[in-house]
């Protein structure tokens, strides 16, 4: 037999075509000895399930998408692992979607997928809260670094972690700080200033904020000529893409790090450890976040999963100290 179909396998086991399709796309369905019988005709007939049938029989798919704001960020790498292993422990496919920092890119990709998978993990969505909440009632989503009411989310405790960074400038004499802000969109880039600029209100220091940049490398050298016009002792950037590219310009202009200003991002990525100085910054265990936000979908793409209360999962951070912050200047 070429090409043997459901029919084939439900006609050799003695049972419907439904129970087949039940006894691969929910097997708690089905006793299991009928489940046998069924994977003895397939394997013997040589049939495999096609997914799309199974699709709609079951009405899942068994894929979700996970949609990063910027695929080339190392940032993403850590998460999209997390991710990747959490959906692949529960047979699940994930498809990644790279939305190029465009709110509109995003929201398109998501649409031609709504029919095609089981939910969304979306990371960074610089989506606006209604678009959000669209996508939410088509299917399940979870977001990872971003908060809305209503929808399951999974964040680093960026709060007390900019308190942590305040404090490590503050101790080493810093009195004057700024920070090169992420895009304009980002909800983390708000989350972060806001942080920031409390912690230093609580230690009696300035804080001032210069952008939004893009947060690459590239985008370095326009932020470090805006923060040298603030004279602050101190740069914290949006992220360490932005932070490496800073260090980059500084240097052509002859300020030493840390020695005339002290340098700080966010992230922890492979590249803060590699460049010079190698940069202080605030991590977590990013890999963590990615699979808790795949646990959270899968559990919502179950049966009455919606009707649970949305959790709120809060990671904690860890600020590494390295070679780009160091005393403030003397006057």
């Amino acid at each position: 037999m070429a090409h043997p179909t459901i029919y084939d396998v439900a006609a050799a086991a003695g049972v419907a075509t439904s129970t087949v399709s039940r006894a691969f796309s929910t097997p708690t369905r089905v006793s299991a000895h009928t489940r046998e019988r069924v994977l003895a005709a397939a394997a013997e007939l040589g049939y495999r399930p096609n997914p799309h049938a199974r699709a709609l029989f079951s009405g899942r798919h068994h894929t979700v998408a996970m949609v990063v704001s910027d695929i080339t960020n190392p940032h993403y790498f850590e998460l999209i692992r997390g991710a990747e292993l959490r959906a692949k422990a529960s047979e699940y496919t994930l498809v990644l979607v790279n939305a190029e920092e465009s709110p509109r890119i995003e929201y398109d990709q998501i649409q031609r997928l709504v029919s095609s998978v089981d939910g969304f993990v979306l990371a960074a969505s610089r989506l606006p809260d209604e678009n959000l909440e669209q996508i939410a009632s088509q299917r399940p989503v979870v977001l990872m670094n971003r908060e809305l009411p209503g929808i399951p989310s999974v964040v680093l405790d960026h709060v007390q972690g900019c308190r942590q960074i305040v404090e490590h400038l503050v101790s080493l004499g810093h009195r004057h700080l700024v920070y090169l802000a992420g895009p304009r969109n980002s909800w983390m880039a708000a989350t972060r200033w806001s942080a920031l600029r409390t912690a230093a209100e609580g230690h009696g220091i300035r804080m001032e904020r210069v952008g939004p940049f893009t947060p690459k490398v590239s985008q370095g050298g326009a932020a470090a000529d805006g923060a040298l016009t603030t004279n602050a002792t101190a740069i914290v950037a949006h992220n360490d893409l932005l932070a490496i590219g800073v260090v980059q310009r500084l240097a052509q202009r002859g300020v030493r790090v840390p020695e005339d200003v002290s340098v700080l991002g966010f992230d922890n990525i492979f590249a803060s450890d590699l460049c010079t100085p190698s940069l202080t910054t605030l991590g977590g265990a990013h890999v963590e976040v990615g699979r808790a936000a795949v646990e959270i979908l899968l559990d919502m793409a179950t049966p009455n999963g919606k009707t649970r209360t949305p959790p709120r999962v809060l990671l904690p951070t860890e600020l590494v100290l390295r070679g780009s912050t160091g005393a403030a200047p003397s006057a």
